[in-house]
């Protein structure tokens, strides 16, 4: 008896728990960061591909070397002797990762790719990417980049490095790769950043359900395994006898599958959980005690 109510009392508290999982499941959420206002125009296909996957995204503007606007709110590095925020409500780009599941950066240049392969702070960028890899955080990079900051390449009219300065540049981009950053052409970024989501997703699945005690399994497993048992007592016209003592929204929905099954006769010891009454009223199957005729 007591064995019994203890698997009711587990088979129970999981059906609660995993509807409330699915309430509370958020969309991803990621981060493109850019050097100006401008840089984003050209990405509009990497925000259309998100939103067609459920994929939320923010874009983060760069406004000079040390210093960024989110939304409207204005963030500066956490070098030594620099203000951290301009404002009372802009995070420290430390914190900016905790709300995404991932950072974008669609360019970097020699001197971000430097520092954040150093694991230094001092630019918005170089934060971004050692906080977000410190919380587990996936940072894509674009990999065909020339490695020279948009105002420099218009100042300087030049579009690319210096042989000894490239060498150097793919030294630094090995050296994040090292570190857990991921690099891929500028047009497949939104592509990484869905495949990568959809992985995560299937690891929390698999995640939640190795969470649940070996224990508990046994339990729902054993009560799928009386309703099959009883799934032999059929009385004619669509109506199945349940012998068993907990009535599982698995087993429900195992007989009501393939539309046959009209009613459900039980006895009044029987306990019927919760979402398998929903599913019942939902299906329109009835349930009646044996006693009642």
């Amino acid at each position: 008896m007591r064995t019994e109510w203890k698997q009711t009392v587990e088979s129970i508290i999981r059906e609660i728990l995993l509807s409330m999982q699915g309430d509370t499941v958020k969309p991803p959420k990621v981060l493109y960061v850019f050097c100006d206002s401008t840089a984003h125009e050209a990405f509009t296909d990497h925000f259309i591909l998100l939103a067609n996957h459920g994929i939320c995204h923010d874009i983060l503007f760069l406004d000079g070397e040390t210093s960024s606007w989110l939304g409207l709110h204005k963030i500066e590095c956490g070098g030594r002797g620099k203000i951290i925020t301009s404002d009372e409500f802009a995070p420290a780009p430390l914190e900016v990762p905790l709300e995404y599941d991932g950072i974008v950066i669609p360019e970097i240049d020699l001197d971000n790719a430097g520092k954040a392969a150093a694991g230094l702070k001092g630019t918005v960028k170089s934060e971004l990417i050692l906080s977000a890899l410190l919380l587990n955080k996936f940072v894509f990079i674009g990999d065909d980049v020339p490695g020279i900051k948009r105002a420099d390449r218009r100042t300087l009219q030049t579009l690319t490095l210096p042989k000894p300065y490239q060498t150097l540049f793919d030294r630094y981009k090995k050296e994040l790769q090292t570190l857990g950053v991921e690099f891929a052409p500028q047009k497949h970024l939104a592509e990484r950043v869905v495949s990568q989501c959809s992985n995560r997703s299937k690891e929390k699945i698999i995640v939640v359900e190795a969470a649940v005690p070996t224990f508990q399994k046994a339990a729902v497993e054993e009560n799928k395994n009386v309703g099959n048992e009883q799934n032999d007592t059929v009385e004619g016209s669509g109506t199945i006898t349940f012998e068993g003592r907990l009535m599982s929204a698995d087993w429900v929905q195992q007989q009501v599958r393939n539309g046959t099954v009209v009613s459900i006769v039980i006895n009044k010891r029987t306990l019927v959980s919760p979402l398998a009454r929903d599913l019942l009223k939902a299906t329109g199957v009835e349930l009646h005690y044996a006693d009642q005729g």
